[in-house]
């Protein structure tokens, strides 16, 4: 029978010329080679050179020795396929957002991500934190980045980072040349957007005054047109400013509970693939940038 590693030192001295070129290329002794290689001939029954030299190859030497490269080849690629797919878990990534951090933190983590993983397909979805949470609860995604509430059951749960909330207008609007905190009540007397995210706020003061909002945005998308278009003002968290394709200006506000946690959810009880850990340090990076850049602003 032909075994693998009769090819591999058939090659090695076929290419080399020599016994002693071939067992230093392959970590042998002289002698281990040769015995490789006569278990071949032997095998086949015919020589595979025309001298004990080596140095010249038989018509059958020849021809196995195209095939014998051609097998080491493929046995190569085999075992790099394998490896992949042990490595990233089948070569896809399912991931599950919330729209901010879909638009304004994936585009650069993935960008990092591809250049060691180019061949890791990414399914992304963007969606509000309850269904980022029951997708991932339920093994629809490898990944989830959303606001999850404390204790919630059946995920794996990381704190990312925590995203202020604060007042977003457009750039010539008044409440832009601002540069204290606002307080909730300077609100007054400007047209106000409210949102699904900023109901989410505990401050009696601000609820109040959403009340008397003239438009109730839902699409993050067209909430950043009306306040681009001067419609009015609304409360968001500062990442979302980073989805804004005209200047719009973020105003911190006074209230230290004015924020929202971001989280990375995962399965629970899963072991996550190489691919889905340098994913996950990618988010974690540029979320890193994304934050330092807008303390230094």
């Amino acid at each position: 029978m032909i075994k693998h590693d009769m090819l591999r030192h058939f090659v090695a001295v076929a290419e080399t010329g020599s016994l002693a070129a071939a067992g230093a290329r392959l970590g042998r002794s002289p002698s281990a080679v040769s015995m490789m290689v006569k278990q071949l001939q032997d095998s086949l029954g015919a020589p595979l050179f025309t001298s004990d030299r080596k140095s010249q190859l038989s018509p059958l030497g020849r021809f196995v020795l195209d095939q014998a490269k051609s097998e080491i080849a493929h046995l190569e690629a085999t075992n790099r396929a394998i490896a992949k797919f042990a490595a990233t878990g089948g070569g896809l990534i399912r991931v599950a957002a919330v729209p901010s951090v879909a638009g304004a933190v994936l585009p650069a983590a993935l960008k990092a991500f591809a250049t060691d993983f180019p061949d890791v397909q990414i399914d992304l979805r963007d969606m509000d934190s309850g269904a980022v949470v029951r997708g991932v609860q339920d093994g629809a995604f490898d990944l989830g980045i959303a606001t999850a509430l404390a204790g919630v059951p059946n995920v794996q749960r990381d704190v990312l980072c925590e995203d202020p909330f604060g007042v977003i207008c457009a750039a010539d609007h008044p409440l832009a040349k601002a540069v204290t905190p606002l307080e909730w009540q300077q609100l007054d007397g400007h047209a106000l957007i409210t949102n699904p995210l900023a109901l989410t706020l505990a401050s009696l003061t601000l609820q109040d005054r959403l009340k008397h909002a003239t438009v109730t945005a839902h699409n993050t998308l067209s909430l950043l047109a009306l306040v681009q278009a001067g419609i009015g003002v609304t409360v968001l968290p500062r990442m979302v400013v980073q989805m804004a394709w005209k200047p719009i200006v973020f105003v911190r506000v006074n209230d230290k509970d004015a924020f929202r946690q971001i989280d990375l959810l995962q399965p629970p009880n899963t072991q996550p693939s190489v691919a889905v850990k340098a994913l996950t340090t990618c988010l974690k990076r540029a979320l890193l940038d994304i934050n330092q850049a807008a303390a230094r602003s």
